[in-house]
């Protein structure tokens, strides 16, 4: 399970969803299930923005924290 703090460590500028699933309180399957669905249909059901290339998941680093409430300066992320 990763926190926010950790995932901010990260040095790539995207995640996958392995990474950001324990914050969403969700499998990551689940979310490349959807991000899928999503692009099928034109949508994006996240409030960060979400890539598939492939068959694999992107999702912007940045904007994933940003959505989530974390910000740098703060010592206990969320």
């Amino acid at each position: 399970m990763m926190t926010l703090k950790e995932i901010a460590a990260i040095e790539r500028e995207y995640l996958t969803p392995q990474e950001v699933a324990s914050v969403l309180g969700c499998n990551s399957y689940a979310i490349t299930v959807q991000v899928r669905e999503d692009k099928a249909n034109g949508i994006n059901s996240f409030p960060f923005p979400t890539a598939m290339i492939g068959n694999r998941v992107k999702i912007m680093k940045k904007p994933f924290l940003a959505a989530m409430g974390y910000r740098e300066d703060e010592r206990d992320a969320v």
